[in-house]
């Protein structure tokens, strides 16, 4: 990367930090044409201070530009979560990308129902010179996924212009402020074509396994506040780099 590009990465993480703290909303992020949205937030927000309780996880991120032109390909999305939350998949179904590779959302619903632990939207413009450019919304699938080496996955699924994804999503656990990040690496969508402009997710399944009930994420809290940290890297080379923060308040 060049230094121009790590010292825009630089700039965009403390100004994101800072949007993130101080708005409830979220972060708002303008960088020459590119303007990203990102929020998030869970419930419950009583949580215990030291123990883990389940949980609910909401994330929204919308990209677009301030002429109104196509935005640069988003090609990677790196997610990190607190390090008061935790992540559950023992005794979870999981669901092989490659059985829902050709379905399409109704099908890899129905065939991965045991493993499903997310949902939510996507969207995307297509813009080929000839035809013009059209928006496409799908429903967006998040399975529990078989793992990749000692790593838990996730499958997001959805099917776009006539194309399937069925994308995995490594789960890495980390030390430090964050426990876990999950690596998305965004395919070509629509031929190459296709840009995310939207995409939310509504992430949380509470299961029972070995006669326990049991929760896909869950959380504590410690200090009163859960970040989400999130690095975006479009083709252009452009990468936002930045966090959101959410109060949380101890269970007495």
């Amino acid at each position: 990367m060049s230094l121009a590009a790590l010292a825009r990465a630089g700039l965009l993480a403390l100004l994101v930090a800072v949007v993130g703290a101080a708005a409830a909303p979220g972060a708002l992020v303008e960088v020459n044409n590119l303007v990203l949205r990102a929020d998030g937030g869970f419930r419950p927000q009583s949580l215990p201070k030291r123990s883990y309780a389940p949980i609910e996880f909401h994330g929204r991120i919308d990209i677009s530009s301030k002429d109104g032109f196509p935005v640069p390909a988003l090609r990677q999305a790196l997610i990190d979560f607190d390090r008061d939350g935790r992540l559950t998949v023992a005794g979870l179904p999981t669901c092989a990308p490659e059985s829902v590779a050709q379905a399409s959302s109704a099908e890899a619903r129905r065939t991965c129902r045991g493993a499903i632990v997310g949902r939510g939207e996507i969207e995307i413009l297509i813009q080929v010179l000839e035809a013009g450019s059209q928006y496409e919304t799908a429903p967006l699938t998040i399975f529990n996924g078989p793992r990749l080496g000692r790593l838990p996955t996730a499958i997001l699924h959805a099917r776009l212009a006539g194309q399937t994804h069925a994308i995995v999503v490594p789960i890495e656990k980390r030390r430090g402020d964050f426990r876990y990040r999950a690596r998305l690496d965004v395919p070509p969508l629509a031929g190459g074509w296709g840009r995310i402009t939207h995409l939310d997710v509504e992430i949380g399944r509470r299961y029972r396994a070995g006669g326990e009930p049991r929760s896909y994420v869950s959380a504590r809290c410690s200090d009163n506040v859960l970040q989400t940290h999130g690095r975006f890297s479009f083709e252009d080379g452009t990468i936002i780099d930045g966090l959101v923060e959410k109060y949380c308040h101890q269970k007495q």
